[in-house]
């Protein structure tokens, strides 16, 4: 069984068929999925597909590149939504974005940062943490809340920092990127990553791996990203799948469904 840790059904790019995809997937050999929230209403949509269907989990969360009109008021509802539904397992999708130039101002995406890092440490639940052209100021954002742990989706950093992430207890987790040609920073952590410290993920409906790069992605391309981890490793698919659908659970807090 596959375990889709970061997926966005709550993406337009699903409006015509979200219901049904999410419903082929347990068909499809994935039967978990989690949905991080990118700002308020897509945090909300999380929950309510969560709610829908029960191979579905949610995070909730503001990402840096929606957090414009960030209100520190927001962490109210973010904290509704969290403790009303147990299907809430984590605080995401957050970080910082330093990639887009039309991005929020850096100090404010930090200030956005901290404040959600703050919250998941009152709650008591991991992050899932995006960080893209930012690796230094993300890491020190996280060293810096000594007392939570989480997982950076779509690890792009260096083998360097993967090991500090690691002795600090955290999870990295990965998608299609590593199924690219030019994907050989990811291959080298990945080959020297426990494989207890691995997650995997489609970040649907983007980075869709070989060979359907270029199209819209969804969960059940998730595989892709198993079979080059193998290879990586020099495991079975099958070794592969199974843990890091136990890494999955085990960091969200879920039972592995029978």
């Amino acid at each position: 069984m596959l375990f889709d840790t970061h997926a966005h059904y709550d993406s337009n790019q699903f409006k015509e068929d979200r219901m049904e995809v999410l419903a082929a997937l347990p068909q499809a050999g994935v039967g978990l999925v989690v949905n991080p929230g990118c700002d308020l209403a897509t945090s909300r949509t999380a929950v309510e597909l969560a709610e829908t269907f029960p191979h579905v989990y949610a995070a909730v969360g503001v990402h840096p590149g929606d957090c414009a009109d960030w209100q520190d008021s927001w962490l109210t509802e973010l904290e509704r939504l969290a403790r009303e539904h147990q299907k809430v397992r984590a605080i995401g999708e957050i970080g910082l974005d330093y990639y887009w130039k039309d991005n929020p101002p850096r100090d404010h995406q930090k200030h956005v940062f901290h404040a959600q890092m703050d919250l998941a440490e009152k709650l008591n639940l991991p992050i899932i943490v995006h960080d893209r052209e930012a690796h230094g100021d993300c890491l020190e954002a996280v060293q810096a809340h000594p007392n939570i742990t989480g997982v950076y989706h779509c690890y792009s950093g260096s083998l360097e920092d993967a090991k500090t992430l690691v002795k600090m207890g955290w999870m990295l987790s990965f998608t299609g990127v590593v199924t690219y040609k030019n994907a050989r920073k990811a291959l080298e952590v990945l080959e020297w990553l426990p494989l207890d410290r691995i997650m995997i993920e489609t970040d649907s409906p983007y980075l869709s791996p070989e060979p359907f790069r270029g199209k819209r992605n969804d969960s059940r391309h998730v595989y892709r990203v198993a079979e080059t981890i193998a290879l990586v490793k020099n495991l079975t698919v099958n070794e592969v799948v199974e843990a890091t659908t136990a890494n999955g659970c085990r960091f969200f807090g879920i039972q592995k469904p029978e």
